[in-house]
């Protein structure tokens, strides 16, 4: 058998399947003809995601809402629980996909974009597919979009009709991702309704009529063994993943920064005896948070909710499973503290959904404002700009929350995020331990209340000294990887916590008795914020690394790291081209990273004679041959 697929028109898609005949009556078809079975497509949308941080994902389902909207067969799934093989036989699909580290996959999409690229696919594999690719990136990054602009040419290699050009999305748009996802819609469902026309007879529901909830709520008489919720080491074999953490126990979690430094940076340390745990410099660790115990409360008592019901939850539609961190059956407790991202700052889906409840009129008005395209700049006003929360929105609008349905919960609160954090030790100095360097983020907007962030905050909070305090915690590679080979340099530029990779690094190496590190660190003050400083002293007392540092407030012109990089370049140009050194920058990807590129590139041209566009070549070979390498964060 063989099998191609093709179009005979645009507005309905057929898949062909042909079987060649060895022997046939003479009556019918004569031998070596050929069996055409067609099958036409249903007026159905796949919307596929790759999304890190649940923006895509937020995105994806408002896409799936609006196609329930318009009276479409709808399904929305991340990239790598869907079956790519399939992708051959489908007839219009929508890929959301955001941008992660330095151009990679998020990690629900990696599987997929393995297969995609393959290069045994045929040329024409997705002749038959219709299809959109739309992009969630920031452009502050060097590789803004990459994964949507790569998939893009990669469809159409494969033959797809794509309906429209690659959407852009931006967080830096001055109305975020929105300004440019609102447009992109609007022409993607005027040339999708164009090819797959709703079903005659038909209108479109309307924006102010709720859609079916996903879950229906279940709540139990009986209170069952509680002990599914808490903190039990997994009796898989496998090691942690995010489905099945490791109840890490917090063993050591004291502030590195001065009292009187702006800044509560915590050196905090877990645990992992018995996980299974296996890692390597430039590798990290995933912790997902959990709600203060305040806001909790208050969550439960806007919308009348027992925190000490248990309930199951069952389906409304068939192809929709049961979130798998969620227990059968869990607690009010449990969902709201560990489940529901109830203190992000709500995306333009929470007020669409929020609007569908609200009977008072004052409070519809808002919402739909909110909404709609036309509002967004109202939105920002209120909500992204001061930072205020899903919380906070529900307390500002009391009337709509007093009738907000429990089934809907799940449509309108996110899952919380798991949050990255660059592991800071070896395992080879400190067996069966992982140690962070965490920056406690908080910071004032016009809302009276400080802003604080979830995670940074909760881990903070958890003091040893005064109980037992567990972290849910797994492990992944990082985008650092450092060299084998014992004789060869490395060059780390890491200021601030941005330093964290390379102490896990200069601690694996030195103890591989790899002593060619170079560490410049920086940060504001010398007395206030240099973290390791003991560590780094000692390091250098025994010949292990070279240290430069970089105190940007402790003279009157700043100093920077890319000014000491400058000042090393003799150094910096004989490691790199004599001895095969490897570069690395981590940290706050504002201005640094580029202040350092400049800075080394400035060191080709002035050491090594060459143009700029030279320089850039270089720079641009090393990181392809994976010597240059950086991690850095918004």
């Amino acid at each position: 058998m063989k099998t191609c697929w093709c179009c005979a028109a645009r507005k309905v898609c057929f898949t062909i399947n042909i079987t060649y005949i060895s022997a046939v009556s003479s009556k019918s078809i004569t031998k070596g003809a050929y069996i055409f079975s067609v099958k036409m497509s249903i007026h159905a949308l796949l919307v596929l995601y790759g999304s890190q941080t649940g923006t895509a994902q937020d995105t994806a389902e408002r896409i799936g809402r609006q196609a329930q909207r318009r009276r479409m067969r709808v399904r929305v799934e991340a990239l790598d629980t869907y079956n790519v093989a399939n992708l051959i036989s489908e007839s219009l699909v929508v890929f959301v996909c955001a941008t992660t580290g330095q151009g990679d996959p998020p990690d629900n999409m990696k599987k997929f974009w393995r297969f995609l690229f393959r290069k045994t696919l045929p040329a024409d594999s997705l002749c038959c597919l219709d299809c959109a690719v739309l992009g969630l990136g920031d452009s502050s990054y060097p590789k803004f979009n990459f994964v949507a602009k790569k998939l893009y040419k990669r469809l159409l290699q494969l033959g797809a009709n794509m309906l429209q050009p690659v959407g852009l999305a931006d967080d830096q748009h001055d109305l975020g991702p929105d300004g440019v996802i609102d447009t992109w819609l609007l022409s993607f469902w005027q040339k999708t309704l164009s090819l797959y026309p709703p079903p005659a007879g038909l209108a479109p529901i309307r924006e102010e009529e709720k859609l079916p909830p996903r879950y229906v709520f279940h709540f139990l008489d009986e209170v069952p063994n509680k002990q599914v919720e808490h903190h039990q080491i997994p009796d898989n074999k496998a090691p942690p993943n995010s489905v099945h953490p490791f109840p890490a126990r917090v063993v050591f979690n004291q502030r590195v920064t001065d009292l009187s430094h702006f800044q509560d940076v915590r050196h905090i340390e877990f645990d992992i005896t018995g996980s299974k745990i296996q890692y390597s410099a430039g590798d990290v660790v995933m912790i997902r948070p959990c709600n203060a115990a305040e806001d909790v409360e208050q969550f439960c008592q806007l919308l009348r909710l027992d925190p000490e019901r248990y309930f199951t939850l069952k389906p409304t539609d068939n192809s929709t499973a049961v979130p798998a961190r969620l227990p059968q059956p869990s607690s009010i407790r449990f969902l709201v503290e560990q489940f529901l991202d109830i203190s992000a700052v709500p995306r333009r889906s929470f007020f669409e959904l929020l609007a569908t409840f609200a009977t008072n009129e004052l409070e519809s008005e808002k919402l739909l404002e909110f909404s709609s395209a036309q509002g967004q700049e109202a939105l920002h006003a209120y909500c992204n700009r001061p930072r205020r929360t899903a919380l906070e929105v529900l307390a500002d609008f009391p009337h709509t929350t007093a009738e907000l349905s429990v089934d809907y919960l799940l449509d309108l609160f996110p899952e919380i995020q798991p949050r990255s954090f660059s592991i800071a030790s070896s395992l080879l100095n400190h067996p069966n331990r992982i140690q962070i360097l965490l920056a406690v983020v908080k910071y004032k907007t016009k809302l009276h209340k400080p802003r604080k962030g979830l995670c940074s905050s909760w881990l903070g909070s958890l003091d040893p000294s005064k109980g037992e305090a567990f972290v849910s915690l797994w492990v992944k590679k990082g985008s650092l990887s450092f060299p084998e080979d014992p004789d060869t340099p490395v060059i780390m530029v890491g200021p601030g916590t941005g330093v964290a990779p390379f102490r896990s690094a200069i601690q694996e190496r030195a103890t591989q008795g790899k002593m060619a590190n170079v560490l410049f660190f920086g940060c504001r003050s010398e007395s206030k914020d240099f973290y390791c400083r003991s560590e780094w002293e000692e390091k250098v007392q025994a010949g292990q690394m070279i240290l430069f540092t970089a105190f940007s407030r402790d003279q009157e012109d700043k100093i920077y790291v890319q000014h000491r990089v400058k000042e090393q370049s003799k150094l910096i140009w004989d490691l790199i081209t004599k001895r095969n050194a490897f570069f690395y920058i981590a940290g706050n990807a504002k201005q640094m990273p580029t202040g350092v590129c400049d800075a080394l590139k400035g060191i080709f041209e002035n050491e090594g004679g060459m143009s700029e566009n030279q320089a850039q070549e270089i720079l641009d070979s090393m990181e392809k041959a994976g010597r240059f390498q950086s991690e850095t964060w918004s």
